[in-house]
């Protein structure tokens, strides 16, 4: 309802005879009794993920289902020990722009759902004019007239079938669900830049092996040249050495070029030209060690952790609001009215009580006959807080989905490992063994080439699956919703609790 009411200079108005305008009194009070009354539109209940008892993945690699501690869920990064990947974490929380723009996201729908609140409390506006107006003199008197006017109009519209509550529940699920997407763009963030810098310490392990294999096979090739030379050996084998330790120096610009784009990218993520990192980054370090035992909780657990769930349910509650929105416009729609000023044809009588004009009353209107369009807004509402349903549940399956992928990676990878180091020393020992049979003339150099080739390639997959096994424990606290509690709380105003409860009137 809309609720008019003017007053000026603290003056009392003229009254109409013996009436009141606070004999509208009544009226008042028994709008915002009705007020009082259940919206219209369905009541919102809090859907749960509906999560199994335990992981279908069979946990290994030092996975257990112990608790998830919210200290380590929260800076999960701290179990790897290494200062520069905290120091980065922290610079990428103040600094990153996806970051900032999702913290505006907040304050954008904190101020919409001011807005919606504002449509529960009376209007009033101010007015003034004064106009000068002069009638034909042909037919008419010719004369000119001046009329000068303010006021206040004042109005209020009761919330008697719970419109306006149902769209400030709306904006109040919208913004809950905006500080949702907020978490999960930190999560995103966090996890990133990890990747990112475990893909730094990995490249950099690459060139360290290669630089290696390439000083061996250097020497291997000074070798053969002094042999070829002395007459021992023809320039087979000096080709074969040659075209072996070109083949690895190849390997160096394409291992340096992901080097230089990971360094970029972490830069960006910190909100920083790229290059503004590689200085603190030159230093080559080993990639983090993983912790002996990692604790997954289990599935009920992570999915209440996930923000991407607790922003679709979120987007849920808000569509389940707008039903009763729209629902709210097949009822009649009450309202006050009242202006209250001064009007005068002259300047010196415009503080006179005779100047004085007032009119104060309610008002409804009910919209009859709109061709089934209000109907059918119900039913677009109707179908879009399905499909916010359907989105929920698809969040809760692609999150378990995330979770038990990222679990069998996890621990397969640390077998892959196991298996690559291995390899790695029984390919150490191959090259010792074919060199010492190659000079001592009972092999041609081809048993040292392939044994180098495989060496150089068993330690390169070794350093890649080392980068994996950690990079897929960062995957893993991401799918585990890991980070975002790490964040202070956004910041909130009185109002943020004003609509709790709304749902039931």
């Amino acid at each position: 309802m809309r609720f008019i009411l003017f007053n000026q200079y603290h003056h009392k108005p003229a009254l109409c005879g013996n009436r009141s305008p606070f004999s509208i009194l009544p009226v008042v009070v028994i709008g915002l009794i009705l007020s009082g009354c259940s919206a219209v539109g369905p009541n919102y209940t809090k859907v749960e993920p509906d999560a199994p008892i335990k992981w279908h993945t069979e946990l290994a690699g030092g996975l257990t289902t112990e608790v998830l501690q919210p200290d380590t869920l929260a800076r999960w990064w701290s179990i790897l020990n290494d200062t520069e990947l905290e120091s980065l974490m922290e610079r990428a929380v103040k600094g990153n722009l996806d970051l900032k723009n999702a913290r505006a996201s907040v304050r954008k729908a904190r101020a919409l759902r001011g807005v919606s609140r504002a449509d529960l409390f009376p209007t009033l506006d101010a007015s003034g004019s004064a106009t000068s107006s002069r009638t034909s003199s042909s037919g008419s008197t010719g004369k000119e007239i001046k009329l000068y006017s303010a006021g206040f109009d004042a109005g209020w519209e009761l919330d008697v079938f719970g419109g306006t509550r149902r769209a400030i529940e709306a904006a109040q699920a919208d913004l809950e669900a905006t500080q949702e997407e907020l978490r999960d763009v930190l999560v995103s963030l966090l996890a990133e830049v990890a990747l990112n810098y475990v893909e730094v310490r990995t490249y950099q392990s690459r060139l360290a092996v290669t630089e290696a294999n390439i000083r061996s096979q250097e020497k291997a090739y000074e070798l053969n040249r002094s042999r070829y030379h002395a007459g021992i050996i023809d320039d087979l084998a000096v080709q074969q050495s040659l075209y072996n330790l070109e083949n690895t120096r190849s390997q160096i610009p394409t291992l340096q070029t992901g080097l230089e784009a990971a360094k970029n990218r972490l830069a960006v993520l910190l909100g920083k030209k790229p290059g503004e990192v590689h200085q603190e980054l030159a230093e080559k370090k080993p990639i983090p060690t993983l912790p002996v035992t990692v604790a997954v909780g289990v599935p009920a657990e992570t999915l209440r952790n996930r923000p991407d769930i607790r922003k679709a349910e979120r987007n849920l509650a808000a569509q389940t609001a707008r039903i009763g929105v729209a629902t709210a416009d097949l009822y009649p729609k009450f309202r006050l009215l009242g202006t209250i000023g001064l009007e005068s044809i002259s300047t010196g009588d415009f503080f006179e009580s005779a100047s004085r004009t007032w009119s104060i009353g309610p008002g409804i209107s009910w919209s009859i006959f709109h061709g089934g369009a209000i109907r059918q807004n119900i039913e677009v509402r109707s179908a879009i807080q399905e499909q916010a349903l359907i989105q929920y549940e698809s969040a809760v399956l692609n999150a378990q989905e995330d979770v038990e992928n990222v679990l069998i990676a996890y621990a397969k990878e640390q077998h892959r490992k196991e298996f690559l180091a291995r390899a790695t020393d029984a390919a150490k020992r191959a090259v010792l063994l074919a060199r010492d049979r190659y000079q001592a003339g009972l092999v041609d150099f081809s048993s040292v080439l392939i044994a180098q080739r495989s060496l150089l390639s068993f330690q390169d997959e070794l350093a890649q699956s080392e980068g994996s096994v950690i990079s897929n424990l960062v995957r893993l606290y991401k799918a585990l919703g890991g980070g975002w509690k790490s964040l202070k709380p956004p910041a909130t105003d009185k109002s943020d609790n004003l609509t709790k409860g709304g749902s039931t009137g």
